[in-house]
């Protein structure tokens, strides 16, 4: 493939499909800044391996599958866990959005431990299976089985408040 062509190609995949990778991202990490470092960091592997990567018969199963590894390889380096953001501008909500909600189910999100985060993602937010979040995430199904629950457990403990704290309220 001659390199023309090659860069031809991955710029308008990349350009059809950066707003896609960024939502995925913003989700595995809830921070849009951190969401467009990911994206930069996904789509520079995707360039590096583009021969294969375009090759594959999912390419966006392909570069999810890279986004959601480069976000797990980052949880494990300490770096970001250093990185402290004092005065960030808040993000600007879309108009429409019942904001209270999509307040709480970012923070119980990002309250999630990384897998558990990136596997109710990809399962929920961008449909996959059981068996293509097992293969997005190189593990198990089984392990998608457990993670998803946890995270679901969790998620559902966020949002339904306690009995003897409803009780009080009334």
């Amino acid at each position: 493939m001659a390199k023309r062509t090659r860069d031809a190609e991955f710029t308008e995949y990349v350009t059809s499909r950066s707003s896609w990778l960024r939502k995925v991202a913003y989700l595995l990490c809830g921070d849009w800044h951190r969401a467009d470092d990911l994206v930069q960091e996904t789509i520079t592997k995707l360039y590096v391996h583009w021969s294969k990567a375009s090759r594959a018969t999912n390419l966006d199963g392909y570069a999810r599958r890279t986004l959601a590894n480069t976000f797990l390889a980052e949880q494990r380096t300490s770096w970001w866990r250093r990185t402290v953001r004092t005065g960030a501008e808040r993000d600007i909500a879309a108009e429409g959005i019942d904001l209270d909600v999509s307040l709480d189910l970012r923070q119980a999100l990002a309250a999630l431990p990384p897998r558990q985060r990136a596997t109710v993602v990809l399962r929920y937010y961008c449909d996959l299976s059981i068996d293509q979040t097992a293969e997005a995430l190189n593990c198990s199904s089984g392990n998608v089985k457990s993670q998803s629950a946890r995270a679901l457990d969790t998620l559902r403990r966020t949002f339904v408040p306690a009995p003897a704290v409803a009780e009080r309220m009334s």
